[in-house]
Parts: C-alpha cells; sequence; structure tokens
C-alpha cells in the first residue's frame, strides 16, 4: 500500500468518533399489506419518534429509512417530517392518532428530499411548512424524485404524487403550549437545513445535517457549509442546551457522537477525492479505495459512497486540471 493511500485511510484516525449502538428495528414492515407497522417511541415530555431502518432504500423496508417525530405541546402537535409516501403519511398519522387527541397544528419538514415529505398528501388538511429554499427543491425536483422513488420502492408507492410543503416558515422562537420551539436555518447537506431545538426537553432535531452509524448522503451538499454547520451544532451541544439528538437517518443518540461521525466522513470523503484529483487518478480507481475500518460497519456502504463519488469526483478532477494550468 502506498504512503499516500494509507493517509487517506487514517485521515482523521485520531479523532474519529465513537459508535453509536443501533438498536434491533422495533417496525416489521409488510410487504404484502403494504403496512409500515411504525410504532412511536416517547424519547422525551411530549416527543416521540418513528425510527426508520437504518439501512438504504428498499422494498424489504419499504423505503422507511427516515425518523420523523411529533410534539404535543399541550397547545397542539407539530409533525415533523411526513416519510416517503402517502401510505406512510396516512399511518403516521393513525399512529399520532393513537398517542394523543391534541390536534396536529403544523407539520414541519426539516428539507427538500423526499422522505422528509412525500407523506405530505395525508396532512393536506394541515398547514405544512419548510424553509423556502426547501420548498424551491421541492418543487423543481419532486417530479424526479417520485420516478426515482417508484422504481426503488414499487407499491409501497401507491397513489402517491410529489406534495411540497405549502407554507415557508422563517427562523424563529415558537412558543407552543408548554414547549419551546427554536427553529434555526443552517446549510450544507442542502441549501435550506431546517434544525430544531425544543428548549423544554432539549431535543434537537438535526435533520440531514447529522448521520449516525450510516453514510451520509451527498447530492445536494455544500461541503464546506456543511462543516461549518456541525461546528455551529457541536457548540449547541456542548453548551448543555441539548439532551438528546435526532438525526433523520441512524439511531436517536446523546452528545457528540453523530455530529463527529459525519464530520469525520465528510473530511475523509473530502481530502480523498482532493488528493485523487491531484494526483491524476480516474474515477474508476477512486471507487477501488479502500473504506477505513472504521466506516465499513456503517449502513448504505459502499452504494452511498459510490454515489458520491460519482456525482462530485468530476468536480474535483476539473479542478485538479484547472489548478495545473494556471500554474505553468
Amino acid at each position: 500500500m502506498t504512503r499516500w493511500l494509507m493517509a487517506v485511510l487514517v485521515l482523521a484516525g485520531s479523532a474519529q468518533a465513537q459508535t453509536i449502538a443501533v438498536p434491533p428495528s422495533a417496525s416489521k414492515p409488510e410487504m404484502a399489506a403494504l403496512h409500515y407497522d411504525l410504532r412511536p417511541r416517547q424519547i422525551a415530555e411530549g416527543t416521540w419518534v418513528i425510527e426508520g431502518a437504518v439501512q438504504d432504500f428498499s422494498r424489504a423496508n419499504g423505503c422507511n429509512i427516515i425518523n420523523t417525530a411529533f410534539i404535543a405541546s399541550g397547545a397542539g402537535v407539530v409533525v415533523i417530517n411526513t416519510g416517503p409516501s402517502r401510505l406512510y403519511g396516512e399511518q403516521q398519522r393513525r399512529a399520532i392518532e393513537g398517542i394523543t387527541r391534541e390536534p396536529v397544528v403544523r407539520v414541519l419538514e426539516l428539507n427538500l428530499h423526499p422522505d422528509y415529505f412525500f407523506g405530505n398528501q395525508a396532512w393536506a388538511d394541515r398547514p405544512t411548512q419548510a424553509l423556502a429554499g426547501s420548498i424551491a427543491g421541492m418543487r423543481a425536483e419532486g417530479g424526479a424524485y417520485a420516478d426515482n422513488l417508484y422504481r426503488l420502492c414499487g407499491d409501497w408507492m401507491r397513489g402517491t404524487e410529489s406534495t411540497p410543503a405549502r407554507e415557508a416558515v422563517l427562523p424563529q422562537t415558537l412558543p407552543l403550549g408548554q414547549h419551546t420551539l427554536e427553529l434555526m436555518r443552517l446549510q450544507g447537506h442542502t441549501g435550506d437545513d431546517l434544525v430544531l431545538l425544543d428548549r423544554r426537553t432539549g431535543v434537537l432535531f438535526a435533520g440531514g445535517l447529522v448521520f449516525a452509524e450510516r453514510v451520509p448522503t451527498t447530492p445536494h451538499a455544500d461541503f464546506e457549509r456543511w462543516l461549518a454547520s456541525l461546528d455551529a451544532l457541536e457548540k449547541l451541544i456542548t453548551s448543555g442546551q441539548v439532551k438528546t439528538v435526532v438525526p433523520s437517518h441512524g439511531p436517536v443518540h446523546s452528545g457528540l457522537a453523530g455530529v463527529r461521525q459525519t464530520r469525520d466522513w465528510l473530511r475523509w470523503l473530502t481530502t480523498l477525492m482532493q488528493e485523487s484529483a491531484e494526483r491524476g487518478l480516474d474515477l474508476g480507481e477512486v471507487l477501488s479505495t479502500p473504506v477505513p475500518e472504521r466506516f465499513k460497519r456503517w449502513a448504505a456502504q459502499p452504494a452511498e459512497l459510490h454515489r458520491s463519488l460519482t456525482q462530485w469526483y468530476p468536480r474535483y478532477e476539473q479542478r485538479a486540471l484547472a489548478g495545473a494550468a494556471s500554474g505553468r
């Protein structure tokens, strides 16, 4: 193994994040019945998470790989993310009604990706809200998302149409019943990443900025801004305001483990691409690079890595070529 490759493999190894336990999935999707078997789990006062599989999209898991949530505030329920399909949204709504009689007063979607909002048809009579940039992205890319998910998920998508959030929400402090919700706008995973902190319970809904025990998805990434957002989240967590972190993908956890895992991956990935491009390696060679041991167990490996490299590596090659040309 070359010295360069060894350096890439161990990059950030001295600061690698701790492992987060992945509990066995509580839900057992029934494909024949198209039943997600959603099981809300209470994680704090008035706060429940419906955990998705820590996997990649598949028909076996109903393409349910996202964590959705709801907060019963005493003055109405806030729903966070609506899942990958109309069926999910309908079953999510029934699951919430089985827990609380409080009415749903708003539905928040943390970014533009399809499993954050493709359940919106089930919430047509409630305000569905997201940051303005997310809504624009939902409108622009919803048709392509639907085509892709119908291909991947089959009958689980039955009757699903892309239904973007209808109302733009601004960063704000939102008093609601016994809870105070801090809505924050960050960037990096997408152009508009909504993060929600419940100041009563200390639960942080980090959206797609934090992945845990899963390879991060990067189709709309700005890597520098993403790393800056992770720094901001680390400061928030270490300030003592956060007791529980809910990533959109991966297990609920406490502390900095998810932030550090995500940062570790992004630094390794971008360094791999930059140094490979500077060395003149082609995409095929980069795709065959061994993954460091600490990442091998993560869900969606190596498929998500290959998607990221296929999308982003040509841009690093172009930069390297431009830099070489300007240096002559």
